[in-house]
């Protein structure tokens, strides 16, 4: 079995199957061997790079974007919240009133990864947008979570105002779709096995341990 597993978690902070998908590969994370190292690594997507500052409404977008009824969208709701539950994650979409630009929440998330806390700020993310109903292209909302994540925050709102890591963000981006990632959530395990979609821990795990014993 080899010793070591990069995984590229390719996700939206603003994408409810990401948040899902997270949940179900820790909790897969957890079952592996003790003496199977994992590399967690976190890469951004935008789905609307286009959104203006001030967001749109949540149902408003969905029925422009994706054609969706109200009775569709109730729907799917419940739906995540059923597999939110089962990966310990509190959705609570009645809060999450907006979708938000989330251009500057993965140049924060950039910087977390230089600092070694990207899956901590991740998970803050996550739970600010799905169960707080926070709005996450917010600086001082960004500069908080980053707190909350173990990050400076006048350090953060520093990366927020400056601009920085903007361009990182824009080649990583560039890197993926170029590789035909146009959808997400999308894991890459040693940069080879790509795995689309929010799938089971059980999944998951299987495919982790097949890729740590080379099958």
């Amino acid at each position: 079995m080899s010793t070591a597993i990069r995984i590229d978690f390719i996700s939206d902070l603003v994408c409810p199957w990401c948040a899902i998908a997270l949940g179900a590969l820790e909790q897969a994370l957890e079952r592996l061997p003790p003496d199977l190292a994992v590399d967690l690594n976190f890469e951004p997507f935008e789905l609307n790079p286009s959104m203006p500052a001030a967001g749109q409404n949540a149902v408003e977008h969905i029925m422009q974007k994706y054609g969706s009824s109200a009775e569709d969208i109730a729907r799917s709701q419940e739906h995540i919240r059923a597999l939110g539950r089962d990966v310990g994650i509190q959705f609570d979409l009645a809060k999450r009133t907006h979708f938000f630009n989330t251009f500057d929440s993965h140049r924060l998330m950039h910087w977390a990864k230089t600092r070694g806390q990207e899956h901590r700020l991740a998970q803050a993310l996550f739970r600010a947008y799905f169960t707080d109903g926070r709005n996450i292209s917010d600086h001082e909302t960004l500069a908080e979570l980053a707190d909350e994540a173990g990050l400076p925050r006048e350090q953060a709102l520093e990366v927020l105002t400056s601009g920085q890591f903007g361009e990182e963000v824009k080649a990583r981006e560039h890197f993926y779709t170029s590789r035909g990632v146009h959808g997400v959530p999308a894991i890459l395990l040693n940069g080879r096995q790509l795995i689309s979609g929010a799938q089971p821990a059980d999944y998951f795990e299987q495919a982790l341990l097949q890729v740590a014993a080379g099958t």
